[in-house]
């Protein structure tokens, strides 16, 4: 009876490019040549969601990698540049942030300390709770680019922060690059003196080291891979401070984001309902024909009660009573929802910001515990005053849109009631009176909407303009066209006077002449500038510990994934060590190789090296020392393997003595005897590993009934989680998945259904060898049109789920 229970089996459209399974949950993340991403559940491998690409995020995912608690999942972008955070409940995009490069690999790390310290720390996390409000929701009504704040998760912050245990993301790209994301949101760390290209990254538990995997191009342009290890013990060392530090800065960088999107909302209210307005008014104005300015008719219409024909006519034709009341109830409306969102959510929002920079200066001070974190409090105050001047021009705007809603009442209810008179209709008694103040505030409206002023036409193109309110939200660099007027004053009047005051540190600097998103870009700034300089001082902090040559990459596997290429790290948590898994396959093909370093870069590790033999009797027994040979055992070549966990180590093989090269295992490998080798091996770091191959210790491994070989498939590589016990093949066209339950054995009546369908199956297998053939050749063309013939030939149960999985792609 077959090991490990096959439990799915899916064939795919499109290509899979990337695989990662969820570390707490049954599902498992697909990336394909689409620049789709799929969850998948691991109960007959239902689709869970899809999220396709778009213009917002890109379309060339390069790398993936679940948060530790599996709530979100990471995904790079190549096209774009980007990483994207998505809730892996819902596919919502919650964040998402640019990088330098585009990244080629991910390692998403959680902390695995219990200190009391730390502990302590996290007791005092939550005190802002006690003195802030919660921030109001965005209204449902405004299309926002991003989901972070919605109606239905009103713990926004605490949804993307997860627990309050420290975890970094680790990203690595080209040229060296490196960079690490605390919590994933806010960048802690830029690495440098990195040389190639990252293939693979592994930060460790404990924060003293991060394993690098890179290629670099030789001078004679044969690919080199290296294992670099990188000293991060100013992380270790300062674990409570950084993760305090850590979560103030995604608190401010999660904030900065809802004054974004409150901005959005407010622009969005402008642009849908006052912007009608101004074109409505602007036309009427234009259609003028008279050589009297309009400004004049309508003073004369409001003291004499008399309108000149052309104004009468264009009144009662082009706005008409109808139509002028619709358009005075739009404004007020609309004037009144951006005047809330100023209140209720940029000066909440502003406060809040203020409160958390606040604490993070006084951190800063504590120049003991974070100075050598590169917390710098000048740059923090400069990000103060910064915030005081945003939250100034907020209440600034407050004003204006309150003076502007009472000149609009004034000047639609005058023209209303004068609108009625002309079409001789009955004027409400409470419409027929008009206060001294009312008719001060429709000539103020009168004076500052219709001009005739050149340089505002010079620059607007008309002659009316409601830019009051709107010259706020303009996204400019110029200054206010109609700034408001600071003279009576009695505030501005006494500073003006005051010697000491005048240049006051302790007075938020104001600036009349500039547009609210002036203000905001020139507070994004000044943060940005405070939170970047602890990101140079702990990335300069991270020295290289060692650095050694593997060996060179053999020609024409370029074309392959990156993620499915070894060499692959692994963490042992308990053990404290870091692992690279790799093969030599022209040198060694039957050999995997397990190099182990201690994640303290300071302390030695016996049998840092040593290569496991695959060319071992089936049957033998972990303890045998030298296995009898037989003439039918069979020599294989490792494919893929990944780290099951820190004893066990999950492979794909190939017989080596197969013609067709058909035959494929997959197999669980204990790794117990073969680390416990007392043969020591001496690297010699001017050298090449694969030139120094015959020194390095040789071990051999019986993985006796636990491996099961794989029928119908041409399997090439695996991704597995040993918590949930779950591993996914896939096969080398990159299309064909089967998913195995690892802790159980096959079922009879599964093993009888897969007899019955071998020869089904069998004209499926030999279009696979053809189209990874093909591809082997570099006749990318000509292998799509085979992959669309053997999707086109697959069974009905496996057509069924393809014509699912468009179903619900259709639905997402």
């Amino acid at each position: 009876m077959p090991a490990f229970r096959q439990v799915g089996e899916k064939q795919l459209p499109n290509p899979i490019l990337f695989m990662a399974w969820s570390p707490k949950r049954d599902l498992i993340a697909l990336a394909n040549t689409a620049g789709e991403l799929l969850l998948h559940r691991l109960a007959n491998f239902q689709r869970v969601w899809s999220l396709p690409p778009n213009e917002n995020t890109g379309k060339e995912i390069t790398s993936l990698a679940w948060r530790p608690d599996g709530k979100i999942l990471a995904f790079s972008v190549g096209d774009t540049k980007q990483v994207v955070l998505c809730d892996a409940e819902k596919a919502e995009i919650l964040h998402l942030f640019p990088v330098e490069y585009p990244v080629s690999c991910m390692h998403w790390m959680e902390v695995q300390d219990e200190s009391s310290t730390l502990a302590s720390f996290s007791e005092s996390e939550d005190e802002s709770n006690r003195f802030l409000p919660k921030l109001p929701t965005l209204p449902k009504s405004y299309s926002t680019t991003s989901k972070i704040f919605s109606e239905e998760k009103s713990d926004e912050v605490t949804n993307l922060l997860g627990e309050v245990r420290l975890n970094i993301l680790v990203v690595g790209g080209p040229s060296g690059f490196v960079e690490l994301y605390a919590y994933g949101l806010y960048k802690i760390a830029t690495l440098n003196g990195i040389s190639g290209t990252c293939r693979n990254l592994g930060l460790s538990s404990d924060l003293k080291s991060l394993s690098v995997i890179t290629e670099i191009r030789t001078t004679e342009g044969n690919p080199e891979i290296h294992y670099i290890q990188l000293d991060t013990g100013l992380l270790s060392s300062c674990l409570p401070e950084l993760t305090k530090m850590a979560r103030k800065f995604t608190h401010i960088s999660t904030l900065l984001q809802y004054l974004r999107l409150s901005l959005t909302c407010m622009c969005e209210a402008w642009e849908d309902i006052l912007t009608q307005m101004d074109l409505r008014l602007t036309k009427f104005v234009q259609e003028k024909n008279t050589s009297t300015q309009v400004q004049d008719e309508f003073l004369e219409l409001l003291l004499w009660g008399h309108a000149s024909p052309e104004l009468q006519a264009l009144l009662m034709n082009q706005l008409t009573v109808k139509g002028l009341k619709m358009l005075g109830q739009s404004t007020d409306s609309s004037y009144s929802g951006i005047q809330k969102l100023v209140i209720s959510h940029l000066q909440s929002g502003s406060e809040a910001l203020l409160y958390h920079l606040s604490e993070l200066k006084g951190m800063a001070l504590w120049k003991q515990k974070f100075e050598p974190l590169g917390l710098d409090p000048a740059a923090i105050e400069d990000a103060i005053v910064a915030v005081g001047s945003f939250t100034q021009k907020a209440s600034e705007l407050s004003q204006v849109i309150d003076k502007s809603m009472k000149n609009f009442q004034a000047f639609f209810r005058w023209l209303f009631v004068a609108m009625l008179r002309m079409s001789e209709d009955h004027v409400p008694p409470e419409l027929n009176k008009m206060t001294q103040k009312d008719l001060a505030f429709v000539a103020d409206f009168l004076s500052e909407h219709f001009s005739a002023n050149e340089e505002l036409f010079d620059r607007k193109g008309k002659y009316f303009s409601v830019e009051r309110v709107g010259q706020y939200l303009k996204d400019e660099d110029e200054d206010l066209v109609s700034p408001p007027s600071m003279e009576g004053n009695q505030w501005v009047t006494f500073v003006k006077q005051s010697t000491h005051l005048k240049d006051s540190p302790l007075l938020f600097p104001t600036y009349p002449q500039k547009s609210l998103h002036f203000v905001k870009r020139m507070m994004e700034a000044a943060i940005d500038l405070c939170l970047q300089k602890p990101a140079e001082v702990i990335g300069c902090s991270v020295k290289q510990a060692v650095c050694l040559q593997l060996y060179t990459v053999p020609e024409g596997s370029s074309d392959t994934p990156r993620l499915f290429e070894l060499p692959s790290l692994w963490n042992d948590k308990t053990a404290s060590m870091h692992y690279v898994i790799f093969c030599m396959h022209e040198i060694s093909p039957s050999k995997i190789y397990i190099l182990r370093r201690a994640t303290d870069p300071s302390r030695s590790v016996l049998n840092g090296l040593v290569a496991v033999d695959l060319n071992t009797p089936l049957n033998s027994s972990i303890d045998d020392e030298t296995p009898a040979p037989n003439p039918d055992d069979t020599s294989y070549s490792c494919l893929d393997a990944r780290f099951y966990d820190d004893e066990t180590l999950t492979v794909v093989l190939r017989s080596l003595e197969d013609d067709e090269n058909k035959m494929r295992v997959l197999a669980q490998l204990p790794l117990n005897s073969a680390l416990r080798c007392e043969e020591e091996f001496t690297w010699d770091l001017s050298l090449r590993l694969e030139q120094q191959i015959e020194r390095i210790p040789v071990q051999t491994v019986a993985w006796g009934n636990q491996s099961r070989e794989l029928e119908n498939i041409k399997a090439q590589y695996v991704a597995v989680n040993g918590i949930r016990k779950v591993a996914c093949v896939l096969s080398a066209n990159l299309r064909h998945l089967r998913v195995f339950e690892m802790d159980a054995e096959e079922e009879e009546e599964e093993e009888e259904r897969a007899d019955e369908s071998q020869e089904m199956s069998s004209d499926q297998d030999r279009l696979e060898d053809t189209m990874t053939n093909q591809s082997d050749a570099g006749e990318e063309g000509d292998g799509n049109k085979v992959g669309g013939s053997m999707d086109a030939q697959v069974t009905g149960q496996e057509s069924g789920d393809i014509l699912d999985d468009a179903a619900g792609s259709e639905a997402i």
